[in-house]
């Protein structure tokens, strides 16, 4: 059976990444530039983010909702910074109906005015809060240079909005979302992350604070992977959009707000994470099939147990598909499940049924395993589980082997140079600072890593690695997507 035609991921990540998500149908190109389509295989993964995400939501009470696609133009005005952050990228409606606007509409690049101008309607007294109100969508941002799921013009994502009383009760609420994120991409993406507080270079625009997760690739470029931000009351004064409320002291207050974002940016991190030189592989918690059952023989047996396995463990709990079509050989039904990064594929023949065992492959180690159809129940969940740990493991163990610390410059250009990956610097948090060391190294500051839940940060004494001048935290650099 003939493998496919994938460029080696040593030597070519970039090609690799772009063969992998075409030939395992995640994704293709569409007539419009900068835009992809995501196929079943891709949605699929989609969902499954969306249906582990959605119960840590709701753990949050944040409750679901949906806002207009277009966006008065004059709403992003009212935030200065906001408007400035995002001008480039914005895709504007000037006609429609065959006329001229009164006013130009924004194709939403993110929804906070749009949803801003509602909660300083819906909010008038301290008994409404906190408002916590989340959307699936589509947002279009008008990018110049783009790739599959990690930088299109138009991708999914979830937005959440929040306004609060107090800005203790924000931060709170803004740290809490930035580990439901570490948990999404941890516990079920098998992604370890590193969570931490963006620079002000690097901050959302209108943000007082951004918080991220930051992922490393097996290239050693660093991928943001959600973000959790306090917007404190940039956005709720007078001269934006007036959300106010009545105390219990009927004193009127300004509320303080907070957004947090996942988009479909982090599939491109799972491919990239787990996929190896035979296609993608999947972590069971998020695979949309877990388990492959294919038959050997075509007898009536032989298709019955493939049926009853599946229903067996369909029962379980397990997500399990039968593929039992005459028209396809096991060869290359198994060789599909490889590339499409199935975890499990059981294979049942007469062989199988003779000695009332199946053979089963593993599909990120190729191992094959021998079990009792008699146990398939019990000892499947356990072993999907087992992949799900092991994922993760490896992933974490070449995060740290592709973690280093710097203590001069060149020691930072020499890493960046020879091995790339996360680098732990002194750096002094002047921006001037910061972007020579981007135009020098390419290498961007990625956060300030937080030690707790709470965002706290290790305090230290050291220099500044490119300049020299006293600095008080290390940062975490790296090049990204």
């Amino acid at each position: 059976m003939a493998k496919r035609d994938l460029t080696p991921k040593s030597e070519s990540m970039s090609k690799w990444y772009t063969q992998v998500i075409q030939q395992a149908k995640l994704a293709d190109y569409s007539p419009v530039k900068g835009c992809m389509v995501i196929r079943p295989n891709g949605y699929g993964l989609w969902e499954h983010i969306q249906q582990s995400y959605q119960p840590m939501l709701s753990a949050m009470r944040v409750k679901n909702a949906y806002f207009p696609l277009f966006i008065p133009m004059s709403f992003l005005e009212k935030e200065a910074d906001h408007v400035e952050g995002f001008a480039p990228e914005l895709a504007v409606v000037t006609h429609a109906g065959g006329e001229e606007l009164t006013e130009k509409l924004v194709v939403r690049p993110t929804s906070e005015t749009i949803m801003y101008h509602m909660y300083s309607k819906w909010i008038q007294s301290h008994r409404d809060l906190p408002l916590k109100i989340n959307q699936w969508n589509n947002v279009v941002r008008w990018e110049k240079r783009t790739n599959f799921f990690l930088r299109t013009t138009e991708f999914l994502w979830q937005e959440a909005h929040s306004a609060h009383a107090t800005q203790a009760e924000a931060l709170t609420t803004m740290y809490d979302a930035l580990e439901s994120y570490r948990k999404i991409s941890e516990d079920f993406l098998a992604i370890p992350v590193v969570k931490g507080r963006k620079s002000e270079s690097e901050k959302f625009a209108g943000a007082v604070v951004t918080t991220t997760i930051e992922a490393l690739m097996p290239d050693g470029k660093a991928l943001q992977s959600g973000t959790s931000h306090h917007l404190g009351q940039n956005f709720s004064k007078a001269k934006a959009f007036n959300i106010s409320f009545q105390d219990s002291s009927d004193t009127l207050q300004y509320v303080w707000q907070n957004s947090w974002g996942l988009s479909t940016r982090i599939i491109g991190a799972l491919i990239m994470t787990h996929g190896d030189d035979e296609g993608l592989v999947l972590p069971p918690r998020i695979a949309p099939t877990q388990v492959l059952v294919v038959n050997a023989t075509k007898d009536q047996e032989t298709l019955d147990t493939v049926a009853t396995i599946t229903d067996v463990l369909i029962q379980e709990e397990v997500r399990a598909e039968a593929n039992t079509e005459i028209a396809t050989s096991m060869g290359w039904k198994i060789n599909d499940a490889e590339l499409e990064g199935i975890p499990l594929v059981i294979v049942v023949g007469a062989r199988e049924l003779a000695s009332g065992k199946v053979s089963v492959s593993v599909r990120y180690n190729h191992e094959k395993i021998s079990m009792d159809i008699a146990t398939l129940g019990q000892t499947i969940p356990k072993l999907l589980e087992d992949i799900q740990l092991a994922l993760f493991d490896a992933a974490k163990q070449r995060q740290e082997a592709l973690t280093f610390e710097a203590s001069t410059f060149d020691d930072f250009k020499k890493i960046m140079t020879e091995n790339r990956g996360f680098i732990k610097a002194f750096w002094c948090e002047d921006t001037a600072c910061e972007t020579a060391i981007k135009e020098e190294t390419k290498a961007t500051t990625r956060c300030l890593p937080f030690t707790n839940h709470e965002g706290d940060v290790e305090e230290a004494h050291g220099t500044c690695v490119h300049c020299g001048k006293p600095a008080t935290h290390t940062w975490l650099f790296a090049q990204a997507y």
